[in-house]
């Protein structure tokens, strides 16, 4: 489920700002409108890196009331329980995949799919936590089919690499998003960056060759469906930044996940069923061994849907920047409670190769926003 390692996405089409996830890690709303600035340079801007919602534009007006407080406090609550969700999900597959020794990810893939169409109805058609957008026409639907596919396809690989690479590594892998985004956009927009944002992805690459060179628990398999699904997330969100860009077919995260879930259930389950066996009937079997099972599987997957629920509600309350910046912080987060809770082995070089590549990515944050202001004043 959720397109994991998520990780949080940098660099997308500008015609639409978008990554939807559910995924491992999980991507960016569809409807991200920027709602503040980061501050520049200066010396309080990393405290702003640090604690983005004490920028939230409802700071910015006269008086810092009651209102102003609360308003903080709930971004600041909405930011954790961010965090708690997109890091709670990875350590839940993991545990289930490799660890409890349930070796359907496919399958499980299939169950974060189906709890994400029954929140997602839920929320939009019930809760009307969003207005609900229709699908207006047939070339729509299509268009959405086409991203559930890439989606299926960045969320099992994903799931599947958990069985195989650390919690730390799969985040260090996932952590080069920005750079398949670019080389996607290249070669299927034709859009060029500027010199700096193309140097800016020279340290993200260079960090994952230093911490694959050195991971103890290094697995072929495992990193190259690991990287298929860092880039299958990427290719989403170029493509939908193709396909879903007029006013009349733009679908903010929450309705297009409402559509795309299902459509990604009916996709997988016949893969499931073929590639897995009888996974139903062995579901059934653990879980009447040990009935810890079916309270796992529905933790998971109602924790891969909230995944998708705070990632827009982030959005919402600070901005699409700021996501990014809490994204890349997220992946260190993630790789040390993983170190911490599975104790898995770590080495000097890994850590400073994963460390050079988060700087990469922030440095790549700063040349794409600085790239799009240069273009806003230049027009």
């Amino acid at each position: 489920m959720v397109e994991g390692h998520g990780t949080t996405r940098r660099g997308s089409n500008p015609r639409l700002e978008a990554d939807p996830v559910i995924d491992i890690p999980p991507t960016p709303p569809g409807d991200a409108r920027p709602g503040v600035k980061l501050p520049g340079a200066g010396p309080s801007s990393f405290l702003f890196l640090l604690l983005p919602f004490l920028s939230h534009p409802s700071d910015a007006g006269s008086g810092a009331g009651a209102s102003s407080s609360s308003s903080t406090v709930t971004t600041a609550l909405i930011i954790g329980a961010w965090y708690l969700s997109n890091i709670g999900v990875l350590l839940l597959n993991k545990y289930l995949l490799s660890i409890y020794g349930y070796r359907y990810p496919i399958f499980l893939t299939t169950l974060h799919m189906l709890a994400c169409s029954a929140y997602s109805v839920a929320a939009v058609r019930w809760l009307r936590l969003v207005p609900l957008q229709s699908v207006s026409s047939r070339r729509q639907l299509l268009k959405i089919a086409a991203l559930s596919a890439i989606f299926c396809f960045s969320v099992v690989c994903g799931n599947t690499s958990l069985r195989y690479l650390p919690v730390s590594f799969n985040q260090a892998i996932g952590a080069t998003t920005p750079f398949f985004t670019a080389v996607f956009s290249l070669l299927i927009t034709c859009r060029r960056e500027s010199a700096a944002v193309y140097l800016a992805l020279l340290p993200v690459v260079l960090g994952i060759v230093l911490s694959s060179n050195s991971e103890p628990l290094f697995h072929l398999f495992g990193f190259l469906v690991c990287v298929g699904s860092t880039a299958g997330r990427a290719l989403k969100s170029v493509v939908q930044g193709i396909l879903l860009t007029s006013d009349a077919e733009r679908l903010n995260s929450m309705n297009l996940l409402m559509y795309m879930a299902p459509m990604a259930a009916a996709m997988l389950l016949p893969l499931s069923l073929w590639s897995e066996g009888d996974v139903a009937a062995a579901t059934a079997a653990k879980a009447a061994d040990d009935p810890r099972l079916l309270l796992l599987l529905f933790a998971n997957a109602t924790v891969a849907y909230l995944v998708n629920l705070t990632n827009f509600l982030v959005t919402k309350h600070t901005s699409a920047l700021t996501l990014q910046v809490l994204g890349n912080a997220k992946a260190a987060v993630a790789a040390i409670v993983s170190v911490l809770i599975f104790r898995n082995p770590v080495t000097v070089m890994g850590i400073t190769g994963f460390a050079i590549t988060i700087m990469g990515v922030v440095l790549y944050s700063e040349a794409k926003k600085r790239s799009k202001s240069h273009s806003s004043s230049s027009s």
